[in-house]
């Protein structure tokens, strides 16, 4: 059998993560089974764990991407020529959410509690989330409302742990809505 080339073992544990990601927000963490995620996938068990070691391996990468696509928003944002206000950062950011991440995101925290490998990946990528917030509210202070940089780092920071708090407020809510509520937004 031919070797898988490293672009292609990182393709391959993409779509692994992707579908894992989608199982785990239709079933839940603890009701998602290496099977669902092999049918899902449209791949083997043998590649399935060829890629990850067990079901834990998965419910951390899939946390990393989760979160790892709002780090990368942010990023964006941050690095425009006319950031957003805080005010549509929060906006857009909620406009954003996608509810099946959403609900793996919520469901990731919950397991961050007593898990403390999923735990240091929060931890990280909500610090993460947090500094880009403070680096976007930064570039708005300084590029639009011309506060010079020191003073806008420092007005930044009780602003960007709002619209942190905030947004994940918004996740929560968009993770509880049922598949009704869903269709009716």
């Amino acid at each position: 059998m031919p070797r898988l080339t490293d672009a292609r073992k990182e393709l391959r544990r993409a779509q692994i993560t992707e579908a894992a990601v989608r199982c785990f927000g239709r079933n839940g963490l603890e009701r998602t089974s290496i099977a669902d995620i092999t049918a899902e996938s449209g791949l083997s068990t043998g590649s399935i764990y060829a890629h990850y070691q067990n079901k834990a391996d998965l419910v951390q990468a899939a946390a990393r991407e989760v979160l790892a696509r709002r780090a990368e928003v942010l990023g964006q944002y941050a690095a425009g020529d006319t950031p957003p206000d805080p005010e549509e950062l929060l906006a857009r950011l909620i406009a954003d959410i996608d509810l099946v991440d959403a609900r793996v995101g919520v469901q990731t925290w919950g397991e961050a509690t007593t898990d403390p490998a999923i735990r240091d990946i929060v931890v990280d990528m909500t610090d993460g989330m947090r500094a880009l917030l403070h680096d976007c509210v930064t570039a708005w202070l300084v590029k639009v409302e011309r506060h010079e940089p020191a003073e806008a780092r420092e007005r930044a920071t009780p602003m960007a742990h709002r619209i942190l708090a905030l947004y994940l407020a918004e996740l929560l809510h968009a993770a509880l809505q049922s598949p009704t509520e869903e269709t009716a937004s």
